[in-house]
């Protein structure tokens, strides 16, 4: 019976990893930096924001440091309207980040809290100018 439980599994994580590194799990998305610099970059499906800027080796000043544990607002980023309502709501943590926040507009979210999913392809997430790096 162990022997089952343990093939199943084994089998389960072949898969998941045979099929992980398929270029269909990707998008492309936009970034605008801080120097307003358009930035083209490969999304991972499933992954959050802050890991696809941190995968593709961007280099905004700042960006992340409290490595997605919302403790600050660093990972900052705008959306256009449409693309924002059709996000989750934020959670009250996340909320809170926020108001630390230079530049925030109705439209912000912490880039660690946005999963990346197939419809957000050639997104545009634009990093404000300033950031608050308190925590």
């Amino acid at each position: 019976m162990y022997r089952l439980i343990i093939r199943s599994i084994f089998n389960q994580n072949l898969f998941l990893k045979r099929y992980s590194s398929n270029s269909n799990n990707y998008i492309n998305v936009t970034i605008i930096d801080r120097d307003e610099k358009l930035i083209n970059a490969k999304a991972k499906i499933g992954s959050n924001m802050l890991d696809v800027v941190l995968d593709n080796k961007l280099d905004i000043d700042g960006f992340g440091a409290c490595e997605g544990t919302l403790a600050c607002s660093t990972c900052h980023v705008v959306l256009d309207s449409e693309n924002y309502k059709t996000l989750p709501e934020p959670v009250e943590e996340e909320n809170d980040m926020l108001d630390l926040a230079f530049g925030l507009t109705p439209t912000s979210r912490l880039a660690c809290q946005i999963i990346v999913e197939p419809r957000m392809k050639d997104w545009i997430f634009v990093v404000p100018k300033d950031v608050n790096d308190q925590r």
